[in-house]
């Protein structure tokens, strides 16, 4: 399980490196290198998958029947905008510039860990997010179960 917030910033050669936390949870190629999924993710953000990962993700999709336009854009979309990544000796992958502009990425980011994958944003839209979002802690039984939260208590 991926948690917990992790604070970079890309090197001059748009390589970030991943943390060892979430090392952890990747695979290893035949050679020894550890890899993993990249994807334009949902709210602007990057989606890092580990192996198992994304195979959760692809028999979700197989799951769909894609009977409607939507769902069948969404596969397409989806599956052309992930890569297969390479971490490199020090634990630092490329990002490649399509993705980091999906999510705005300059320099700056955040590594959240959410359960099955880490997202990747750019610094200050984690923080917008978060802002926006903040209070729903407060709430969190409500919006568990399903219900709209209440405010002001």
């Amino acid at each position: 399980m991926l948690f917990g917030e992790y604070q970079h910033s890309l090197d001059s050669k748009n390589r970030l490196v991943i943390p060892k936390r979430i090392q952890e949870q990747l695979s290893r190629t035949e050679q020894g290198s550890l890899v993993a999924y990249l994807s334009a993710g949902q709210d602007h953000c990057l989606y890092l998958f580990s192996q198992d990962g994304f195979d959760r993700v692809q028999r979700e999709f197989e799951a769909r029947t894609f009977a409607n336009a939507a769902q069948r854009a969404a596969q397409r979309l989806f599956y052309a905008n992930t890569v297969q990544v390479e971490l490199d000796s020090t634990g630092r992958v490329l990002m490649p510039d399509k993705l980091k502009r999906h999510a705005g990425i300059d320099r700056e980011v955040v590594l959240v860990g959410v359960k099955d994958r880490a997202e990747i944003w750019s610094k200050e839209a984690w923080e917008s997010y978060e802002a926006r979002n903040g209070e729903l802690l407060q709430h969190l039984d409500e919006v568990l179960s399903g219900e709209p939260p209440t405010s002001g208590e």
